[in-house]
């Protein structure tokens, strides 16, 4: 599976302008391909794992592409000159592109991954009662909820085997708000046999920048 990733070393930006930068790259490649932003031409949302992901890393703005969306970066962000949010233009001088192939699925080693980005874990149904458990039960329920996004993440991508899935997380919780609504949102490490590619999201609201993973070294 390809990769291309390009980041924007001169630009500094904060975590939460992922979204904007969504925004803005969808708006101005909107008529080439779905992918961009998840919405196909009559409106309607692209049910799938997001191949193209917008996100801020240590300050600084990057786009991640998966499959097609790696070649359609390729193809469309070599001519960005720059970037407007919110009314501020912002020159772009310098990217970087990187694209390599990748290989995601389930290894018999262990590997240690931690959260670059904020990992949106819970939605409207178990957030009410994740808020009502224990201690205990809500780790079981974070290692439970974690393990099916590793495990939709390798479907997306038939990278799924019969082997089985082992987790371990050591996570934090954050008050954070997302649409102007106050949620839980989570930081933190976790080891798991399943190989991910680098910097790639897991979870909710990926294509915003949610649920940025590295490896640790």
């Amino acid at each position: 599976m390809l990769l291309s990733c390009i980041h924007f070393p001169e630009l500094r930006l904060s975590a939460r302008d992922g979204h904007k930068l969504r925004g803005y790259f969808g708006r101005l490649f909107q008529e080439h391909s779905p992918l961009l932003h998840n919405h196909f031409e009559d409106g309607s949302l692209r049910y799938a794992y997001p191949l193209v992901q917008y996100k801020v890393v240590n300050g600084v703005p990057m786009l991640l592409g998966l499959d097609e969306g790696a070649k359609l970066l390729v193809e469309l962000f070599l001519q960005v000159r720059e970037l407007t949010l919110e009314g501020q233009t912002y020159p772009i001088l310098a990217k970087h592109i990187d694209s390599q192939e990748v290989f995601p699925g389930i290894s018999d080693q262990l590997t240690q991954y931690r959260f670059a980005t904020h990992w949106m874990a819970l939605n409207q149904t178990n957030y009410s009662s994740y808020l009502r458990a224990t201690e205990e039960e809500r780790q079981h329920m974070l290692r439970k909820i974690l393990t099916n996004h590793l495990v939709a993440f390798l479907k997306s991508f038939d990278a799924l085997t019969e082997k089985p899935i082992m987790v371990l997380p050591a996570l934090q919780q954050h008050q954070a708000n997302f649409k102007n609504q106050p949620m839980l949102v989570f930081s933190g490490t976790f080891v798991s046999n399943v190989q991910l590619p680098n910097e790639v999201g897991i979870g909710k609201s990926v294509s915003r920048g949610f649920g940025t993973i590295q490896r640790c070294q």
